[in-house]
């Protein structure tokens, strides 16, 4: 426990996923952190979704259900109102687990000069039942620039209030690579920790993003390596050697992460339905 726990700002973008909003939003309002912000953003859900956050609303901070820009802009609004010293985003379809924001809480107090934290996950489908687990592998600059995001997920990952001032808001243009050029922007400029703490569960489901446009994401994240990050300008065989270590690396530690698992020296937590 955290002498002083503090504040810790979350943001659950929405548009129609009742299916899942409640979960998510139990998800966080029953950590029972003691100095939560969190601002639940819909962009105009008619599927029953107002009816759930309504439920909840006493124990929200904010929310609102109106037409927006998109996932990118709804967060960003969301931060905008923010006043907590450590800031991530849920989405609809994801879930925090038990005690997640303590852990965080404890990681940013015992490692003042870290500006992100990523922690591990565990992947789950429709019906919350776990697929398989994350390592949470810890990212830098240069891993997320050769490789790919695909070692952590973004639910289990949280930054400073500080860091994000300096490299700014989301890009809503990237629609659907936002969160990976965002990490870009900030690890190019703070530090990374991996923590031995579950943080989340990242849902993929016949609809998400992950199993629907994964190929049109892959396609925007390298363009804006390309067009923003430089990645062209290093020589064609660099680029080659720099993706096949920050692959190997990833499937090294996740190789090793999943015999941990198969021997059972790794609990893997459960989702209650």
């Amino acid at each position: 426990m955290v002498p002083s726990p503090p504040r810790i700002t979350l943001v659950t973008p929405s548009l129609n996923q009742a299916q899942f909003l409640e979960d998510t939003i139990r998800s966080v309002v029953f950590q029972h952190y003691p100095n939560l912000e969190y601002f639940v953003l819909d962009g105009g859900s008619t599927d029953g979704s107002i009816d759930i956050i309504r439920k909840y609303e006493q124990q929200l901070t904010y929310w609102r259900s109106c037409r927006d820009g998109g996932q990118a802009a709804a967060i960003n609004e969301g931060f905008e109102r923010a006043t907590g010293e450590i800031l991530g985003w849920v989405n609809s379809d994801d879930m925090l687990i038990p005690n997640s924001l303590f852990a965080v809480a404890r990681a940013f107090a015992k490692y003042p000069r870290t500006e992100m934290i990523v922690g591990k996950s565990i992947i789950i489908d429709e019906d919350n039942k776990v697929t398989r687990p994350v390592c949470g592998l810890r990212p830098t600059y240069h891993s997320v620039l050769f490789w790919s995001t695909g070692a952590f997920t973004q639910p289990a990952t949280f930054w400073r209030r500080s860091v994000m001032e300096q490299v700014g808001p989301l890009r809503p243009e990237f629609r659907l690579a936002f969160d990976c050029e965002f990490y870009l922007r900030l690890l190019r400029i703070g530090r990374s920790k991996w923590i031995n703490d579950y943080l989340a569960a990242f849902r993929i489901h016949p609809d998400s993003i992950t199993s629907t446009l994964k190929a049109e994401r892959d396609r925007e994240a390298m363009e804006f390596r390309y067009r923003l990050y430089g990645l062209g300008s290093w020589p064609a065989a660099f680029r080659s050697c720099a993706w096949m270590y920050y692959q190997a690396r990833c499937r090294f530690f996740s190789g090793l992460f999943k015999l941990a698992v198969l021997t059972g020296l790794e609990r893997v937590p459960i989702i209650e339905s």
